[in-house]
């Protein structure tokens, strides 16, 4: 619902300082002072003023500036009923004044309560304290009508646009407010995606590494149990050492990704079938790099996909096709399938699904399953 525009307080960014240049607030103070300074000057100047009169001059002046304080204070919280009574104050200091033969005074208030309340007043309150001020410098003023009605004129003029001026500024700042508070908050989102990342990737580094590792020890218990001879067991264990060995590498590697120091994914691919038997990569369309989150990916699900090939194809040949188009990058790991081994089992039986979640997170995909030959896994990330 649009608010009022006549019972609308202007917002306090617009009433308070912030946002007035160092310049302008010591300009403002200088005036504030030239005012006073001629407030006081003409109470110790009349010729007519003596003794005690001149006491209660001063005391008058004070008066006027606690006045004045208060009502930009008021002003300031919005509260109405006290501002008024502040400027009622000041309004009839002016006429104190101008009936004690004080003018000059007078007539400075009166201008002063008049620029004041159109700039710091709803617009409905403003108009009458606005108008009762300048009617009565107007009714004292001496000088020419024309003069007078130009001074008038001018005065309303100057309070409004002080008020719009006020206002911008209110704007501004409220602007500014919402921008930094934007910028927090998307530091905040982008240092909490970050953190997410960098869990994932230890995640799926770990997860790799300890399933493979869990692949070996089984096959190690499995061929104690049925008393296998002292080789084959040493033959298992050695190979979860070397998983171990090759999951902590992985981390580095991870952690160096994460800083923006990756091999080539093309060698990375190379390094990994090189220790799979019987697997062989092929690259096409044009090499070039690619975002650190759709590489990453790019090598888990590679990682993922073989060691499911270890687990559940034993002997099966592999082929690894990394494929760059113009707007997407696929990734295709094929088996011929081969012999189920006893540890089908093995695992926790997420790896796959947490792959395809980390595509969905890059707006890619990842297909998993039997084709004609034995298991296919085809990943597509946009690029």
């Amino acid at each position: 619902m649009t608010e009022n525009v006549w019972t609308r307080w202007p917002s306090r960014e617009a009433l308070g300082r912030a946002g007035i240049s160092q310049p302008r607030r010591t300009l403002a103070w200088a005036v504030r002072l030239v005012v006073l300074g001629l407030l006081l000057w003409s109470a110790f100047n009349q010729s007519h003023v003596r003794g005690w009169e001149i006491v209660a001059a001063v005391a008058a002046v004070g008066v006027t500036a606690v006045a004045s304080w208060g009502f930009y204070r008021t002003t300031y919280s919005h509260r109405l009923l006290p501002s008024l009574v502040l400027i009622g104050v000041l309004l009839a200091i002016a006429v104190v004044a101008e009936a004690s033969g004080f003018r000059g005074p007078a007539l400075v208030i009166w201008c002063g309560c008049g620029i004041s309340a159109l700039e710091r007043l709803p617009i409905a309150v403003a108009v009458p304290v606005t108008t009762v001020a300048l009617a009565s410098f107007s009714a004292v003023n001496n000088d020419v009508w024309l003069t007078t009605v130009a001074t008038v004129v001018g005065l309303a003029l100057a309070g409004y646009v002080m008020r719009l001026d006020a206002e911008a500024r209110g704007h501004a700042q409220r602007l500014l407010a919402q921008e930094r508070a934007a910028r927090a908050a998307e530091a905040e989102s982008a240092a909490l995606a970050e953190r997410t990342r960098i869990a994932r990737e230890i995640h799926d580094v770990l997860a790799h590494s300890l399933s493979a590792q869990m692949v070996h020890l089984e096959a190690a218990r499995l061929l104690i149990e049925r008393g296998a001879d002292r080789q084959q067991i040493l033959e298992r264990v050695v190979a979860a050492r070397g998983m171990a060995r090759d999951g902590l590498a992985e981390t580095r590697q991870a952690l160096s990704a994460l800083r923006g120091e990756m091999t080539p994914l093309e060698d990375f691919l190379t390094e990994i079938v090189a220790s799979t038997d019987g697997a062989e990569v092929t690259v096409t369309g044009e090499r070039r790099g690619l975002p650190a989150e759709a590489s990453q990916t790019v090598r888990r699900v590679a990682q993922e996909a073989l060691t499911n090939v270890r687990k559940h194809a034993h002997g099966a040949k592999v082929r690894v096709r990394l494929d760059y188009q113009e707007h997407e990058v696929t990734l295709d790991v094929r088996d011929t399938g081969g012999r189920p081994g006893d540890l089908t089992g093995a695992g926790s039986g997420y790896g796959l699904l947490g792959m395809r979640e980390r595509a969905e997170l890059l707006g890619g995909s990842l297909e998993a399953g039997r084709d004609d030959e034995g298991f296919a896994v085809t990943l597509r990330v946009p690029v």
